[in-house]
């Protein structure tokens, strides 16, 4: 009898050891204030948007009650319904003469959202950055959740209060720990004032420090990695003790890779999908879990999942209101005119830009790309929807000191967005290279050049012309720029390190906006001040932009 109960209590304390828990983690990533499921630039409905994704999380947690969800940051800029919060009524005003439908709106819409569908913490983007500290408080202070950032170190006096390294949540018994890791470019991109007391310690740096503090403090049974960052294969490998990367930054996407012990998971940008990771643990025999199992998917909005009541009802007003501003009438295009063709040739979509640039950076040449190739601006009126279409992002405007030298180095890195076509005839495409993005590639002002493609790659810009004669490359130019291509970034080493003349208080969408309301007109024609050569190169491209502009996906 004795032998048979010592048995049984063997079994029983098995059967404890024995025990399993399945944990859900869920992530978003790069929401860039997109709430509602709609394109604010076209005024469309669009399979995007956290009020859709709420509904998929809320789908996981019935399946799963032990499940955490995240973001990864980039979070508090983008659309106008963030924007104009951030911009304006954070600051108590509002643009263009509007006044308040109701009553002013006193807290960040996507920290309101983010709040109700119980996110447990945020990784801080480089874009929470856009719009300054004082805006980065006001919607921390707003959110009922940490925002994580283990490698942004604080001077004393700082104006932001410390982040938080890491979480550590117990779900069903399983200790859960998400790190937080911010890109450490950010000083390449902002203004000096936009981070004023922050330092950015490499991610490998931060790691070294703060997975053994974890460990002895906490020891985790699960490490999940949330980064604001590009993470490739050297750094997973490189990782111990860590079972998990989810990651953002670059708006692409990634289901599920195992590398060494580490799952990589990238959910898409805008609310497009839903990072799910799923881990299957098993209790020790003397204490913690292990990791029986770990496998990912992406969970994507689409036109049969509905977006969430409660989230419309929260951004509602925000929504309303940047409708409002959006719907102004700003100036009138004495013609119709797209973007489609407006990478291959001279547009006047991209010289509008260019004219604005030029008035407030009191520039002699000026650099720009165009970044929505969808954009349209229809003859007759035209409203802050379409003139904002032009310009997507929050980028402040620069006057660089520059010289001849620079403008031609700055050319040919544009230049790389092309292939060479060495055979005059052009006969074989694509011309459009992969891998460099539309948004990277700048086109000048103020000066006359061409592209030829015959040539290579560093050598394409020929009959490059300043005021009519050849530029010389020691000729003096004060150049103007955006804060994103001023700290170099897209290949623009070049304008990193140029002495800066004059920057903007605001960002160049509001310049764009500001400088057609006073002037009322659009420009009708393009300069013509560049092109490209040989003409079948030309031709070419063309017919691969119309096909590109049309399957071009979300950025």
């Amino acid at each position: 009898m004795h032998g048979l109960r010592a048995i049984l209590v063997l079994l029983a304390v098995a059967g404890a050891w024995g025990r399993q828990v399945s944990v859900t983690l869920l992530a978003t990533t790069d929401l860039h204030g997109n709430l509602y499921p709609i394109d604010y630039y076209t005024g469309e409905p669009a399979e995007r948007g956290l009020a859709k994704t709420a509904t998929l999380i809320e789908a996981v947690r019935r399946e799963n009650a032990n499940t955490l969800l995240i973001d990864c940051g980039d979070t508090i800029q983008g659309t106008p319904l963030e924007s104009v919060y951030q911009q304006y009524v954070s600051r108590g005003r509002l643009p263009l003469g509007l006044r308040f439908a109701g009553q002013p709106l006193r807290a960040d819409p996507m920290m309101l959202a983010m709040n109700r569908l119980g996110y447990r913490a945020m990784v801080l983007g480089n874009h929470e950055f856009n719009f300054g500290l004082a805006n980065i408080e006001r919607a921390r202070a707003d959110a009922r959740f940490p925002w994580l950032s283990a490698n942004t170190a604080l001077a004393p006096g700082a104006q932001l209060r410390p982040f938080e390294p890491y979480i550590v949540e117990t779900l069903d018994g399983v200790k859960v720990a998400v790190v937080g890791l911010t890109t450490p470019d950010i000083p390449k991109w902002e203004p000096v004032e936009h981070y004023r007391g922050c330092r950015f310690e490499r991610i490998r740096d931060a790691l070294a420090r703060v997975l053994p503090e974890l460990e002895r403090k906490h020891r985790p049974d699960l490490v999940v990695l949330a980064v604001h960052d590009d993470v490739d294969r050297r750094l997973a490998q490189s990782l111990h003790g860590v079972d998990a990367v989810v990651f953002g930054h670059t708006h692409r996407q990634l289901a599920g890779q195992q590398v060494g012990e580490v799952l990589l998971v990238q959910p898409r940008n805008w609310g497009v999908s839903l990072a799910r990771l799923d881990f299957l643990l098993e209790d020790r025999p003397a204490g913690g879990w292990k990791v029986l199992d770990k496998r990912s998917r992406l969970l994507g909005v689409s036109q049969k999942v509905p977006a969430q009541a409660e989230v419309l009802r929260l951004a509602q007003p925000y929504h309303e209101l940047a409708e409002r501003y959006l719907a102004t009438p700003v100036a009138a295009s004495a013609a119709a005119m797209d973007g489609r063709l407006a990478r291959v040739a001279d547009s006047p979509l991209v010289d509008a830009i260019h004219l604005v640039q030029m008035h407030y950076a009191q520039a002699e040449v000026s650099f720009t790309a165009l970044f929505n190739p969808r954009v349209a601006v229809p003859k007759g009126p035209v409203t802050v929807r379409q003139i904002a279409a032009l310009y997507v992002y929050e980028n402040e405007l620069y006057a660089l000191q520059g010289d001849g030298r620079m403008v031609k180095e700055a050319l040919e890195n544009a230049a790389r967005f092309f292939q060479s076509c060495p055979d005059p005839a052009c006969s074989q495409g694509p011309l459009l290279k992969r891998g460099i993005p539309g948004f990277n590639y700048d086109m000048a002002e103020g000066v006359e050049y061409e592209i030829d493609l015959t040539r290579t790659e560093g050598q394409r810009i020929v009959n490059l012309r300043y005021q009519g004669q050849p530029l010389r490359p020691e000729q003096k130019l004060r150049i103007a720029v955006n804060s994103y291509r001023a700290g170099g970034s897209g290949g623009y080493k070049m304008f990193r390190d140029a002495k800066i003349l004059w920057r903007s208080s605001r960002d160049v969408r509001d310049l764009i906006v500001a400088y057609y309301l006073e002037r009322k007109k659009l420009p009708a024609r393009a300069s013509g001040n560049w092109r490209i050569v040989p003409e079948a190169a030309r031709k070419l491209l063309e017919q691969e932009s119309l096909g590109e502009s049309a399957t071009i996906p979300p950025r």
